[in-house]
């Protein structure tokens, strides 16, 4: 379906990925997947035809159609809703549009009647009936109501020109399907359905995305960009997973196992190569540490930070209690009648559509902000620790990343504070980088060893894996699964939340509904559907 042949992309000295030749079939789904920096969305705008290749070839058959998932928010102000989606496939789009035009006209010439009766032939030939009542569905279904359709673009919130944008992909059934971060500012509700979108697919998709759970769902195989090379393996993200390290520990071992006998072999030949009885055997030993001398490990571009927090003291009984916590901002109601008593070892998920919501909640409990009513009540033996969606003012002063993470701690110790930010990924004069070039992922790494170094019992984290690759979001996971106090947690990883959390709490501006249990069970509840389907219907009444 689509081919790349002797593919090679650099920008000056810099090889991304070099004699890339691969075959993408359809029916199938590729997760692409590297570490930040690897090359992802440069492979994808390759492909598109945005980016020119510096070497080889892009091969896809003329008749077959590639659509892309756009990521300029703001390219389509001027345009309606409804046109947006259309424009996605562009020879159908440009039929509907000249016919919308004509039809508007009061009076027809000899000739614009003939273009349209041509016009109709085409509009017909490509289902172009079934064609706008598949896309008006689609809007729907995505969330954009149909009172929406005929507005402009500039009109909606960010998160509903997303969606527009992932209709505008998704429709027409194009033929290659290239989606960078899909799942970007989805709620779960909308991530479930475009799953089954692409599970019921049949032609090509190629998606990047640092969703584990939504790669494990959808991709029939993993491309990895590693070593300046893209290779395609079968399965899903933890089938690769699994696979590669189990490969990269066989082939660690055999190094360990041949090294130790190089060294074996090297001393015989030191101690008898001047015996003229065993000069034979020597000689013998030489040949065989050339023949068994393994290759050097090549060095891959992934690389796992190593996040793990402790605590000075456990919680105590009594740990936060929310109490009837209701909040506006301008007018408008974020929160309403929010209650949370927080058992011993809770892990809370604090889910909602409303992202403002969430991130209300957070500020209030950390006591950024106070409710315009209700309390937060924390208990005595309790530390907490926050990790803000928006960390700007953590980083205003634009010092070394060394003196920084300092003034968090009364620590002296400057090689504690190395050893922190090391396993951050922060080594050698890395730890004198001034904070403010520092890259988003690079901002919350360091957020993660400024908390590890309070010891906090409960900590509050709002969409820690915004900025992260695979690699850390996987760190992260680990770190607060073993984490034996007590968390609150919005993210848009469901592993993460599904991992972590024994208990839930959605938030929404007429109500919450808080439930002890996993994320995926709260999510795939029947019961908990219909409360959360007439949560929202007040929301929108």
């Amino acid at each position: 379906m689509i081919t790349t042949s002797k593919l090679r992309v650099s920008f000056g000295s810099q090889v991304l990925f070099d004699d890339v030749n691969i075959k993408f079939l359809e029916g199938n789904c590729y997760g692409l997947i590297g570490a930040n920096g690897a090359g992802k969305s440069t492979f994808l705008k390759v492909l598109s035809g945005d980016i020119e290749a510096s070497q080889g070839d892009i091969i896809v058959p003329k008749d077959k159609r590639i659509a892309v998932l756009k990521q300029d928010q703001f390219a389509f102000d001027e345009c309606k809703v409804f046109d947006t989606v259309l424009m996605g496939y562009p020879a159908f789009y440009d039929v509907f549009s000249e016919r919308q035009t004509l039809y508007a006209k009061e009076d027809l010439t000899d000739d614009e009647g003939m273009r349209v009766s041509d016009l109709e032939v085409e509009f017909v030939d490509m289902d172009g009936y079934v064609a706008e009542a598949d896309a008006a569905t689609m809007l729907h279904e995505l969330g954009i109501d149909e009172s929406k359709h005929q507005l402009q673009m500039s009109s909606l919130e960010a998160d509903e020109k997303i969606r527009v944008l992932l209709a505008q992909a998704l429709f027409g059934n194009p033929d290659i399907l290239l989606l960078d971060e899909p799942t970007n500012q989805l709620d779960y509700s909308t991530v479930l359905w475009l799953e089954n979108f692409l599970l019921e697919f049949e032609n090509t998709v190629i998606v990047v995305s640092h969703d584990r759970h939504f790669l494990n769902k959808v991709c029939t195989h993993t491309a990895d960009i590693d070593y300046k090379q893209i290779k395609v393996f079968v399965g899903n993200y933890d089938f690769w997973k699994e696979s590669t390290q189990l490969l990269m520990k066989q082939k660690q071992e055999h190094h360990k196992k041949a090294t130790e006998k190089i060294k074996e072999l090297e001393e015989f030949v030191r101690r008898f190569s001047a015996n003229a009885s065993k000069s034979k055997q020597a000689t013998s030993r030489k040949k065989l540490i050339e023949k068994i001398r393994p290759e050097e490990l090549e060095a891959s571009s992934r690389r796992f930070p190593y996040i793990n927090f402790n605590v000075d003291r456990h919680c105590g009984r009594s740990i936060l209690e929310i109490k009837d916590v209701s909040h506006s901002i301008d007018g408008l109601p974020i929160l309403k009648n929010v209650n949370l008593s927080m058992n011993q070892n809770d892990k809370v998920a604090i889910c909602g559509k409303n992202s403002l919501s969430k991130t209300t909640l957070l500020q209030i409990i950390a006591g950024e902000i106070e409710p315009d009513e209700g309390e937060i009540v924390w208990g005595e033996t309790v530390s907490s620790s926050y990790f803000p969606k928006d960390n700007s003012t953590y980083f205003q002063d634009n010092g070394p990343l060394l003196e920084w993470l300092a003034q968090f701690t009364s620590t002296h110790d400057t090689q504690e504070l190395r050893n922190f930010l090391g396993r951050m990924l922060f080594s050698g004069d890395s730890v004198q980088k001034k904070v403010g070039v520092l890259s988003g992922g690079e901002k919350a790494r360091a957020m993660f060893s400024r908390m590890m170094l309070k010891n906090a019992n409960v900590l509050l984290f709002d969409e820690p894996t915004d900025h992260l690759d695979l690699e850390a979001i996987s760190s992260l996971n680990d770190g607060l699964a073993k984490f034996s106090d007590c968390l609150l947690m919005t993210s848009h990883d469901f592993q993460l939340l599904n991992t972590v959390c024994n208990r839930v709490l959605e938030v929404s501006p007429l109500g919450s509904i808080d439930r002890m249990m996993s994320f995926s069970e709260y999510m795939e509840d029947s019961k908990i559907e219909s409360l959360r389907e007439e949560l929202y219907a007040k929301a929108t009444a």
